[in-house]
């Protein structure tokens, strides 16, 4: 957590005051937490801080999006919807993709959008089935960047469409935050979700950026606040350092981009330098995120690669870290048209602000190692358990 967020949550938490409350400590709360949303909406290019929901993630965000707005367009109610159809792509993160399959227990059609070997949307077919059918459909949600193997998506392309036929568009954009701009008032999107962690803020805080006319129907009831659509009381301290990691994520972007870029960059030609039969996920340059690196390693279970550089000092991951640490092979991949050996031999490194060019080179120097390794592991797993050891 950068130190100056870090300044700004534990300063918070010593005050005390619930900011729904009239006396004097709840109001000067209150004015804490409309200054975050302001902070937060002009980060985000947010036309107004009133489109700012706080929620406890991007989890939340999600759920409160898709579920909310699909019973705004069906009367508030799961029977006999008249526009049942929800399109949304076959490499969301969980959040989502959990959440429209229980739309789907609710009587949601589903219209999965397909996506090329790199993981990134196949346009043309996207945007007619958004206007094939629009008086059925209730809503599209299409992430901005993958979690796993960073492909930026066609974004602005969706909107454009998704306004033209009157169809709500929702786009997840926990990943993307601080590594690409996002100006929610020109995207012309319905909603956005963000999240704090991803960008160095506390767990437990994101926000929903809500258009100042998408009424969603609340899927947590309680006090009213957020518009009525998110009750609960507010995470002032939270907030605030979510404000203050926002700000600090997307100034001077352009140039902080460009710098992990160019380790990104680094980082892809070294691995496939050392270790020709890698293969890298995703797209390569502009069409990615600029601190993701993604790659498959045949012969080698991702798990075994994972603890073998962690061992070695470097924090890596085989995929989402909001899987409850269940080892699967990745949803992203098998869409991406791989088979499931490959979609578990991945290995995803993230670049921060602190990696150095010495971090890459120290990593490229530990990798052919480790994968060698990894390697022999994975014959030896696949070897009957009579014949291991036996030369």
């Amino acid at each position: 957590m950068p130190e100056p967020v870090l300044e700004t949550y534990t300063s918070e938490l010593r005050r005390r005051g619930n900011p729904s409350s009239l006396h004097a400590s709840g109001q000067s709360a209150r004015m804490r937490i409309e200054t975050a949303r302001e902070e937060l909406a002009g980060a985000l290019g947010a036309s107004t801080s009133a489109e700012v929901v706080f929620t406890s993630g991007g989890t939340e965000a999600d759920n409160l999006a898709l579920k909310g707005l699909y019973l705004s367009r069906n009367g508030g109610t799961f029977a006999a919807p008249g526009r049942p159809r929800v399109l949304t792509s076959t490499i969301e993160h969980h959040a989502v993709l959990d959440t429209v399959e229980w739309l789907e227990t609710q009587g949601a059609e589903i219209v999965w959008l397909d996506v090329d070997e790199d993981g990134h949307l196949i346009l043309d077919a996207a945007l007619a089935e958004l206007r094939r059918d629009p008086e059925r459909t209730a809503l599209i949600s299409v992430m901005a960047a993958n979690n796993e193997i960073g492909t930026l998506q066609p974004i602005p392309e969706l909107a454009r469409a998704a306004a033209e036929v009157g169809v709500p568009f929702h786009v997840d954009a926990v990943q993307a935050l601080g590594q690409v701009p996002i100006d929610f008032s020109s995207l012309g999107a319905t909603a956005l979700s963000v999240s704090a962690h991803k960008i160095g803020g506390p767990v437990g805080i994101g926000a929903l950026l809500l258009d100042r006319a998408a009424k969603p129907v609340p899927v947590i009831h309680g006090g009213g606040q957020e518009r009525g659509v998110r009750s609960g009381t507010l995470d002032v301290a939270g907030a605030l350092a979510f404000a203050k990691a926002a700000q600090l994520a997307t100034e001077d972007l352009a140039s902080r981009a460009a710098r992990l870029s160019a380790l990104r960059d680094r980082l892809i030609v070294g691995i496939e330098a050392a270790i020709p039969a890698a293969r890298l996920s995703g797209r390569r340059g502009e069409g990615r995120l600029p601190a993701n690196v993604h790659f498959t390693f045949p012969g080698c279970e991702g798990d075994t690669l994972l603890f073998g550089l962690d061992a070695r000092g470097f924090a890596t991951s085989t995929g989402s870290a909001c899987q409850a640490g269940v080892s699967r092979p990745s949803h992203v991949l098998l869409a991406c048209g791989r088979d499931e050996d490959t979609a578990r031999s991945t290995q995803r490194f993230t670049l921060g602000a602190q990696t150095s060019a010495a971090d890459i080179d120290a990593l490229l120097t530990a990798l052919p190692t480790v994968v060698e390794q990894a390697r022999q592991a994975g014959m030896v797993s696949a070897t009957p358990r009579w014949m291991q050891g036996v030369s």
